[in-house]
């Protein structure tokens, strides 16, 4: 958006000295930097979308001297504001301050150098002040006449890690032991300050009840490794680690996660020394379970009281006094854990110049870590984040990689990698219930419109809809559904799943070509079988929203010519668009001048990229690649020259 702005001066600094004749490393780095931004209202995207065209972006009145949209003196609450006014009557500023780096330490014991004590301390500091303020003549905040606020928060995390290491090579025996325990120590706290809010003519908007918040949240592990290499043709892996997080309560706050691997070198045997086709091969075979504790609260298992603001309190005689709400909680909650197998194959050919590999896995999650519906009443709360259900997922990975051309002043190299990958929700509750369904995702336009459910058997995160009907020429007919159940009557009965965001196959490419000093190489991706929600169109793609009974005239898309709906349809399979697409994400040209001169040891490179280049899809809407699915006031991806 036009009023976005970023600057930015950074500077580092590294040193890496060596004490006790090489036997003590160390490596620390520092880095700063100071930033200030200007951040653009976003709003400013959908009401582009939606406002009048036809209408001057300028007007002699009241409000700043941009054209609006009246009601008697006063902004319509129903129409949508002026894009150019949004941007150009709030001024949203922000300084940052970031200080971050790490030191290690690598001792080698004299008396046994191949016992290494490894120390790692780092930390991370970020200090961000900004305030936003909208003009009191601005329409965006016609009842508040203006606004002002401030705000302040500071970011810090702290790492501290040693783990020892001993890696021992028996020649005798063919054997090579490697071998390490470690432990970790992680925090990481985010301090928010509170400062009152104004209207524009100055009187106090809000005040907050608390000065300041801190939220807050501990890792400690544990961790073992122990790796045996026989003959440099069989390795054998094996790893356990505890990890205990201030996420979950005593009782479930450790989550301990084994794993092992096994890998041959086909290509190091007796029978295969004489291989005229192989130059590599390999196979791998593994176990591991991980665990998870993201995407949820810091205090999520204890019981917890929010204080209401001023606009929310009970007189006792003539005192005024902030009340106290209840929020839900499970004090069971525990840690998402999630057990992986994995078979692998890595292969080579003509000498090492076609190479790449070949993977399987299985992928089964348990106690997933979601916020859930519950019935109203039941927690103080209508949702509750808890742990609840299982999700599967199998798929496939092979990558090839070939030097087309290898010579002395050109060098040609192509990538190719493709994935199939398939995730399945296989139990959502406590007892099995192949029915049940979670919401997973919210439309705008429609109030509470769930559109995106997981459910049993289902791909988390599939669409719920109507199965649209058409006329004979290929037009949606309005609020006509398919009768599924083929009970006589269309309710939510009717709704099926249809499709996900998820892709059926992604796919990537790379390719590099030298001549002499000259290099261009490029990087392609696409992804088959990825839908998208096209909440751009359901929204304000009908007459309705063209002309709306208060008398305003909105902009559409072209999409309202392909319905001619009067009304939104919101749940209809019609809106639930293919996204497939091929990007090519970079394209870059280089030239090495080499040394600047015949004594120095000063290089010189010179290169272009562009990034975001092109891409090629048969979805309308600005961008065909969204994790949620759901396409609504995107801000547009930019290309980017360097």
């Amino acid at each position: 958006l036009i009023t976005d702005k970023l600057e930015r001066a950074t500077g580092a600094l590294t040193l890496a000295p060596t004490f006790f004749s090489n036997h003590l490393k160390v490596n620390l780095n520092l880095k700063g930097s100071l930033s200030e931004s200007h951040f653009a209202n976003d709003g400013a995207i959908a009401s582009a979308i939606q406002f009048d065209p036809t209408q001057p972006v300028y007007a002699n009145n009241a409000f700043g001297g941009y054209y609006e949209w009246i009601q008697g003196s006063v902004p319509n609450p129903n129409a949508p504001r002026n894009p150019v006014a949004l941007i150009r009557q709030q001024d949203n500023n922000g300084k940052a301050a970031r200080s971050f780096g790490n030191l290690q330490l690598d001792y080698s014991f004299h008396f046994l150098p191949e016992l290494h004590a490894n120390l790692n301390l780092a930390y991370d500091v970020n200090k961000g002040y900004g305030y936003t303020r909208v003009a009191s003549i601005a329409a965006q905040s016609a009842s508040t006449s203006g606004f002002y606020g401030n705000r302040l928060n500071t970011e810090r995390n702290k790492i501290s890690e040693f783990y020892l290491n001993y890696a021992h090579t028996a020649t005798s025996i063919k054997s090579r032991f490697d071998a390490t325990v470690g432990y970790g120590y992680y925090d990481n706290s985010t301090t928010g300050y509170n400062f009152q809010t104004f209207k524009g003519t100055g009187e106090v908007l809000n005040t907050p009840v608390f000065p300041f918040s801190i939220n807050q949240n501990k890792l400690l592990s544990y961790y073992g490794r122990f790796v045996y290499t026989l003959a440099d043709k069989y390795i054998l892996s094996a790893t356990m680690r505890a990890d205990a997080s201030s996420k979950f309560a005593e009782e479930n706050r450790w989550g301990y996660f084994p794993s092992a691997g096994f890998t041959w070198r086909i290509i190091s045997e007796d029978f295969m020394k004489d291989s005229k086709t192989f130059s590599d091969l390999k196979l791998r075979l593994s176990y591991g379970e991980t665990g998870n504790k993201d995407g949820i609260g810091n205090y999520e298992y204890l019981s917890k009281y929010y204080a209401n603001s001023n606009t929310g309190q009970y007189q006792i005689g003539n005192t005024f006094y902030n009340y106290y709400s209840p929020a839900a909680y499970d004090p069971d909650l525990k840690w998402e854990s999630t057990t992986t197998y994995n078979a692998g194959l890595d292969y080579g050919f003509a000498k090492g110049r076609v190479y790449g590999s070949i993977d399987a896995y299985y992928k089964k999650t348990k106690d997933l870590l979601s916020t859930i519906n519950i019935p109203v009443g039941t927690n103080f709360s209508n949702l509750l984040t808890t742990n609840v259900g299982n999700m599967e997922v199998r798929g496939i990975e092979g990558s090839i990689n070939f030097a087309a051309i290898k010579s002395e002043n050109t060098n040609w190299d192509f990538g190719f990698n493709i994935a199939y990958n398939k995730r399945k929700v296989t139990n959502l509750t406590l007892n099995p219930d192949p029915g049940s369904k979670v919401g997973a995702g919210d439309i705008t336009g429609g109030t509470g419109t769930t559109l995106k459910y997981n459910s049993v058997n289902q791909i988390p995160g599939s669409f719920f809809v109507y199965k649209q009907v058409y006329n004979a020429s290929g037009a949606p007919l309005e609020g006509v559904y398919a009768d599924l159940n083929a009970d006589g009557v269309i309710n939510t009965s009717d709704q099926y799943f249809y499709k996900s965001p998820d892709p059926n196959f992604t796919f990537g490419f790379n390719t590099a070509f030298s001549y002499k000093k000259w290099t261009i190489s490029t990087v392609l991706r696409a992804n088959l079988g990825n839908y998208i929600y096209d909440n751009v169109s359901s929204n304000f793609g009908i007459k309705t929203n063209v002309l709306s009974p208060s008398g305003i005239v909105n902009n559409t898309n072209s999409d309202f010519l392909n319905t001619n709906f009067q009304s939104n349809q919101f749940l209809s399979d019609y809106y639930v668009k293919n996204a497939s697409f091929l990007k090519m994400d970079n394209l870059g040209i280089a030239y090495n001048v080499g040394r600047l001169s015949k004594t120095g040891k000063t290089n010189m490179r010179i290169s272009a990229n562009c990034q975001n280049v092109f891409v090629v899809t048969n979805y309308e809407g600005l961008d065909p690649e969204l994790s949620s699915g759901i396409d609504y006031n995107l801000y547009p991806r930019p290309r980017t020259y360097t």
